[in-house]
């Protein structure tokens, strides 16, 4: 929706996808990370999780870590590259070409195929 822009993108940023929960030395949940509700984070889990966030934020596009380890290990916090001062993008990431593409493309499937598919899918799901 955003990739043919040029002051504006989206970016996902996956370091929560494979997270685990935290640990204590006991093998149990770590509670220091969670609030006294047990959902949500506490301040060291929001800490946390800011610098998974920020993290994410430098690293480029296919490259970003998908998951929180919990260490609460203030030199894992990343710095700003000289050479790559900015956030990643998928233009920056050289995921997308800096002039954006404006040519009409064809689906490489026709949507009645996948109306065909659903309905076929629901006979046999029925059956």
């Amino acid at each position: 929706r955003y990739e043919e822009r040029e002051d504006f993108t989206v970016v996902m940023q996956p370091f929560f996808r494979n997270t685990l929960l935290p640990l204590n030395s006991n093998g149990k949940p770590d509670l220091s990370f969670f609030a006294a509700d047990c959902f949500h984070f506490s301040g060291r889990g929001y800490a946390e999780m800011a610098m998974a966030l920020w993290n994410n934020m430098l690293e480029p596009v296919g490259e970003k870590q998908t998951y929180n380890n919990f260490t609460h290990d203030r030199s894992k916090l990343k710095c700003p590259n000289p050479e790559k001062r900015f956030l990643s993008t998928l233009r920056n990431s050289g995921f997308r070409s800096s002039t954006p593409s404006l040519e009409k493309t064809t689906p490489s499937v026709p949507y009645w195929a996948v109306i065909v598919a659903a309905i076929a899918g629901i006979l046999v799901g029925s059956l």
